[in-house]
């Protein structure tokens, strides 16, 4: 048996500084341009370093969302809610993690930061138990003046660009991008720009989570950069600026949204840890009414 004298004396380890990457259409590539920038927890000290997504990098995430929203509109309510479920299932198993990351970036204690990430693992199951009931909430049997059934039915809008708070790096992240994916629509969302750690954590936890590849796109980087080319883009159905804090950001972006009649999301200041209602669930759905002749 080896004495402790004889137990090798192991050198300092050399610091393995990880550079995330974005997630775009199931897969983790670096930023097209090649540009990186440096993040810091809240105490200014060096966390990891994160791509800095550019337009090229918008529009590809625009392609994968846009491919990848025909099959998972198409899927039934049911199975959409059995992944945001798994989503919930994959993300408790990363707890600790998820937990670290949130306390660093935010300045939180660690009660606090568990407390948080709890709180989002109940959002996703809680939206996910709306995958199969919100057909029956929103949608109506309607009363007409001649023999037929006419029926009001709630489908997804289509490609959502989602411009995320820039305080709460997980539950707003979460709660801004479940209700918008839970119904149909596929997203391309902004993370944070100085606490994107646990977007990009979030991204891999989808990547394991039976979640098609491009129906959520992360990308890390600054929302004023980004935000304008989605705001613009033609295939984009609907956009969420609630990572937009100056006003006059916020209309400029509404001007460049108006062009392709995009429907803008632009809501005052959110708490949160409130529980979370339908108008969620419900700003990104179109309405769609049946006719059809009684007894045909």
């Amino acid at each position: 048996m080896p004495t402790k004298d004889s137990t090798p004396k192991q050198s300092p380890r050399l610091e393995v500084r990880k550079t995330y990457k974005l997630y775009i259409g199931g897969a983790f590539p670096r930023s097209e341009s090649g540009r990186s920038y440096v993040v810091n927890d809240a105490k200014g000290k060096f966390l990891a370093n994160a791509s800095q997504a550019s337009r090229k990098d918008a529009r590809d995430a625009v392609v994968a969302a846009r491919k990848a929203f025909g099959g998972w509109s198409g899927r039934t309510a049911y199975n959409r809610g059995q992944i945001l479920y798994r989503i919930a299932e994959v993300l408790e198993g990363r707890h600790q993690q998820f937990t670290a990351e949130v306390a660093a970036s935010e300045g939180l204690s660690t009660a606090k930061a568990r407390a948080l990430v709890d709180a989002s693992i109940d959002r996703w199951v809680w939206y996910a138990g709306w995958a199969d009931k919100l057909a029956q909430v929103v949608g109506s049997s309607n009363p007409v003046a001649g023999p037929y059934f006419d029926f009001s039915l709630p489908e997804a809008t289509g490609v959502i660009a989602v411009l995320a708070p820039q305080e709460s790096s997980l539950l707003g992240l979460t709660s801004v991008i479940a209700p918008a994916i839970v119904s149909g629509n596929t997203v391309v969302a902004v993370s944070s720009y100085e606490r994107p750690l646990p977007a990009v954590t979030l991204g891999e936890v989808m990547a394991t989570s039976d979640l098609p590849g491009g129906v959520v796109n992360i990308l890390t980087g600054s929302a004023s950069e980004i935000g304008p080319w989605l705001a613009s883009h033609l295939d984009v159905n609907a956009i969420d600026l609630c990572g937009i804090e100056d006003a006059d950001e916020a209309r400029d972006l509404e001007a460049a949204a108006a062009e392709n009649l995009k429907r803008v999301r632009r809501p005052a200041a959110e708490d949160w840890s409130e529980s979370p209602g339908l108008s969620r669930l419900t700003q990104y759905l179109e309405l769609k009414t049946v006719w059809h002749p009684i007894g045909v």
